[in-house]
């Protein structure tokens, strides 16, 4: 045991802080390329097909790599693991503005998706090792949140540093030199609630209090393999929520400046309707696990109160096939609006259920595989989209878009069962 220091009260939403601002800042190190996107175009000479690409190397690395990062987090814990995966991440977004061309702008980007894979699984792992269930669907929807802050953030502050300099290749160095700063912060704080210096006897005792059954379950058997994760019916039910889904937020992260350009609207004098998608996704994030942990608190089965979130979600996000149909800024920015407000709640959920269906050793495997599976989702749509709006529109693309998480919510539906639930899998 640590020599007691300073209590930090309610320490474990400080906990849920910095994974809010490591999101923040993945999201900003992503979203550089994806603002910088239309002048990179033409300086270049890029097609879609061409920026599709690029954004194909990032998901190959992302898909294949939260795999690999989720055992490696489950084996290394924690708080060795994301320090690992911010100083890659960060380096291969300053390593980028040294990119001359198609193939380097893919290769640095493969690079930038292979730090980056490790935030989902480590951070999801970290809520479920720091916060009890009736509290896990606000704690993800915090870290998550980050996500659409970052999206957010990204268009004014990469676009403010790109005029400042006059140049692409400052924006990746100073966007890169923010994770290294976390870094520094998430060393001094990060610590298991059993071993850390500043938490409180009480919140300490709350916490392993509401883990105390799983523990007990750890303790009587090695985490089990990926075989024997797959081999079950819930874990299908994740990987293929997630995979139907997440493909419809990276449609707009990846390609809404595009877009709008393509809609015959400048890019810096939309900025505002630019963050409107972004801004209602974060709202999701809290709406959705805010009215999860609500239905727990109220004696709901944390799987059924889940459920009722995302059937909610699946709905609303078919409500995206609008924006297909109206050339109206006001109201395309409306549809894409509802549509992440739906896919950030919906989202929320399918972060929170490994935490809520497998014991702590098993967390971070499993939101791997689930993002394995959303990245080879996003891989095929991101190749499609290219694709479709090269030699057709962005009308195919949105309709697809709309339906799509209907098909996930009924998966979800199916496969993963809500009474009776064991943790143990």
């Amino acid at each position: 045991m640590r020599p007691q220091h300073r209590v930090i009260k309610n320490l474990r939403w400080w906990i849920g802080g910095l994974l809010f601002a490591s999101t923040v800042i993945n999201y900003i190190d992503r979203q550089t390329l994806n603002v910088l996107a239309p002048y990179l175009k033409k300086e270049f000479a890029w097609t879609n097909s061409d920026f599709a690409l690029i954004v194909i190397s990032f998901r190959a690395a992302y898909a294949i790599l939260q795999t690999v990062a989720g055992r490696v987090l489950d084996r290394i814990g924690t708080r060795r693991g994301l320090m690992l995966s911010v100083a890659w991440y960060s380096v291969a977004a300053m390593l980028t503005s040294f990119a001359t061309g198609l193939r380097s702008f893919a290769g640095f980007r493969f690079l930038l998706g292979s730090g980056e894979a490790a935030n989902w699984p480590g951070a999801t792992k970290a809520v479920s090792e720091w916060f009890p269930k009736q509290e896990r669907g606000l704690a993800v929807a915090l870290f998550d949140s980050g996500s659409a802050i970052g999206g957010a953030i990204a268009p004014a502050l990469v676009i403010w540093l790109y005029g400042t300099f006059g140049s692409w290749r400052p924006v990746f160095v100073i966007t890169g030199l923010l994770g290294l700063v976390w870094m520094a912060v998430w060393s001094r704080l990060y610590y298991l609630p059993e071993e850390h210096p500043n938490i409180g006897a009480d919140e300490r005792a709350m916490i392993l209090a509401s883990r105390e059954e799983l523990s007990a379950e750890e303790g009587a058997a090695e985490a089990p393999g990926w075989r024997a994760l797959l081999g079950l019916r819930k874990t299908w039910g994740i990987i293929l929520g997630r995979s139907f889904t997440d493909p419809v937020w990276f449609f707009v992260s990846d390609w809404f400046a595009i877009y709008l350009v393509s809609k015959g609207f400048a890019l810096s004098d939309t900025l505002l309707s630019f963050w409107v998608p972004f801004l209602a996704a974060d709202i999701g994030n809290f709406a959705g696990g805010g009215v999860s942990s609500w239905l727990v608190k109220r004696g709901w089965d944390v799987v059924a109160a889940r459920k009722v979130v995302i059937v909610t979600g699946g709905v609303g996000m078919t409500l995206l096939a609008g924006a297909a149909f109206t050339s109206s800024l006001p109201w395309l920015v409306t549809f894409f609006g509802i549509s992440t407000f739906c896919y950030a709640a919906w989202s929320t959920m399918a972060l929170s259920l490994p935490a809520d269906l497998y014991p702590s050793h098993s967390v971070a495997s499993v939101s791997g595989m689930s993002g394995t599976g959303a990245g080879i989702g996003t891989i095929l749509s991101t190749f499609l989209i290219g694709w479709s709006a090269d030699h057709y529109s962005f009308a195919p693309i949105l309709v697809t878009a709309s339906v799509i998480p209907l098909l996930a919510t009924g998966l979800v539906m199916v496969l993963i069962p809500t009474r009776g639930v064991g943790r143990r899998p």
